[in-house]
């Protein structure tokens, strides 16, 4: 693969981890690559950017912070996906980056513990929201007690082996941070 690919074209079929390997190679230098990839990964062709988002998870560490100034966009997006792959992927890039005090966005945590609780929602999706619901919510411990009170809700309920890790580690993040919810 040279410098000149053609993205759209390379991401409108079925994706190979050398290509994967070498798009992410070739964005790891160059910004332009990095947002062509991410306007793909947004763009209404299903398969192009279910592909485009595959290729975004995996950048190394170095790249993926290139996609942290797109936080805003990735909430949005994840918010009003629709298509079950497409969101677990904006969920995964989203869990891949830092949330600050200043500028949690109520809506994204609103939907984040809305998640966890609903049966229709694959696990993947479910552990993310998880996992993202406490890196926003750690900042208060009014919001923690929130979601100590969701996940202590699927106590009740039959989970993946997957599902009851997340939460059990969770929860353990949970009264380290706040002791005071220990039962």
């Amino acid at each position: 693969m040279n410098k000149s690919i053609n993205l759209r074209e390379n991401l409108s079929g079925r994706l190979q981890m050398n290509i994967i390997h070498e798009i992410c190679l070739l964005a790891n230098d160059d910004n332009r690559i990095k947002e062509e990839i991410y306007n793909l990964a947004m763009e209404r062709d299903e398969r192009i950017a279910y592909n485009a988002l595959w290729i975004l998870s995996h950048f190394d560490s170095v790249a993926t912070q290139w996609l942290y100034q797109k936080q805003d966009e990735i909430i949005d997006h994840a918010i009003n996906e629709n298509h079950v792959g497409k969101r677990r992927l904006l969920l995964s890039l989203l869990n891949q980056q830092p949330f600050h005090e200043d500028s949690l966005r109520t809506d994204f945590i609103d939907f984040c513990i809305s998640k966890i609780p609903s049966a229709v929602e694959p696990y993947a999706i479910r552990a993310l929201c998880m996992k993202l619901a406490y890196e926003q919510c750690k900042f208060y411990p009014e919001l923690l007690t929130e979601l100590n009170s969701c996940l202590d809700m699927l106590s009740q309920e039959p989970l993946s082996p997957a599902l009851k890790s997340t939460r059990k580690n969770i929860i353990k993040k949970i009264m380290r941070k706040c002791p005071s919810l220990v039962k």
